[in-house]
């Protein structure tokens, strides 16, 4: 007889406890089904808890539960309200190993005429909790995967022209933040491989690759927040600007980079311009600057203008920060009644 298994919850978020459910099941069961619930405890939205178990496992079933009972409850009349959505659900699939590591274990096993199979039910094998990660994610950083980590750091970007103070600023928003931040890979290339000032028209490729590369490794130390020193859309610009033209994988990645990040910041030329030997002049970055704006308006990318001071640019991005909620709509928020 085919042992199927099924499990259940939040996962909010997907954490190694979750993961030790699952990957004892499947060396017990020939196929394992998990429920997803949609849930208020978290912000998270339901596709992308349920994305994180299909990329992790992908041969699991995955159901995702958009209607289904909210919390748990050892009351009779909850109990079967949840036993009865969770048979729903499964659509005839006959179940022979429920597991999971609480106490609604027994119940929906008997629905189920399955055996209750519990898995480290006190704790002791991997000593985590949903509730543990929501309070400090940072803090239990090595039960958290990749994935799912990466999907809990804002990911806040900085624009401009060259010498507006993005370096600058993302260094001291990491220190204030205790946090980790993404440097500009295009200037560290340039300086090392320009020729009369000039680099060629598939270095950009590498920068772009590179600059991504940089970012997706300070994401998995970050605390909370990545800030990072301009992005693939700033690279391309700087490539038509060298040679009129871009590179397919760069205008692809330019398209992408839309959605990699959760805030954009543009940091105005209303500071003192920098005149380093690798730079083209104020004239240069006030030009620039404008096409930066222009092409944020043409990608219809919402954006948050920096000026001032030091002290002051650092002032406006947290009272951001304080404000924004990663899956929230932030924006949308200023327009409530």
């Amino acid at each position: 007889m085919k042992k199927i298994g099924l499990t259940l919850g939040k996962y909010a978020p997907l954490h190694a406890g979750h993961v030790h459910v699952f990957e004892t099941a499947l060396q017990e069961v020939d196929e394992l089904y998990v429920l997803i619930y949609q849930s208020s405890i978290t912000s998270i939205p339901l596709n992308i808890r349920a994305q994180w178990i299909r990329d992790l496992f992908p041969q699991i079933h995955v159901i995702e539960a958009w209607d289904g009972p909210e919390g748990y409850s050892n009351d009779r009349a909850f109990e079967i309200e949840q036993e009865n959505y969770i048979i729903q659900k499964l659509n005839g699939v006959k179940i022979s190993h429920f597991y999971s590591s609480e106490f609604y274990g027994e119940h929906v096993s008997t629905a189920l005429n399955a055996i209750d199979r519990r898995v480290d039910e006190s704790r002791l094998q991997v000593p985590i909790s949903a509730t543990m990660i929501r309070a400090n994610a940072f803090q239990n950083r090595k039960f958290i995967p990749n994935c799912v980590y990466a999907d809990l750091i804002s990911k806040v970007v900085f624009v401009g022209a060259m010498s507006t103070g993005k370096s600058t600023l993302v260094e001291a928003l990491a220190k204030k933040y205790a946090t980790t931040f993404a440097p500009e890979y295009g200037r560290e290339y340039w300086e090392s491989h320009q020729v009369d000032r000039r680099i060629g028209f598939e270095d950009f490729n590498i920068i772009a690759d590179r600059h991504i590369a940089y970012e997706d490794q300070a994401t998995l130390d970050a605390n909370r927040y990545l800030f990072i020193d301009t992005n693939a859309i700033t690279t391309a610009m700087f490539c038509m600007d060298y040679h009129g033209r871009l590179p397919e994988h760069l205008k692809q990645l330019a398209l992408e980079n839309a959605q990699r990040y959760d805030l954009f910041f543009l940091c105005e030329d209303d500071i003192a311009y920098d005149d380093t030997w690798d730079r083209s002049g104020p004239q240069k970055r006030a030009i620039f600057h404008q096409q930066i704006i222009a092409d944020l308006k043409q990608r219809r990318i919402p954006y948050i203008a920096l000026t001032g001071s030091l002290e002051q640019r650092i002032a406006k991005v947290e009272q951001v920060l304080n404000q924004f909620d990663k899956f929230n709509n932030f924006f949308g928020s200023a327009f409530k009644p």
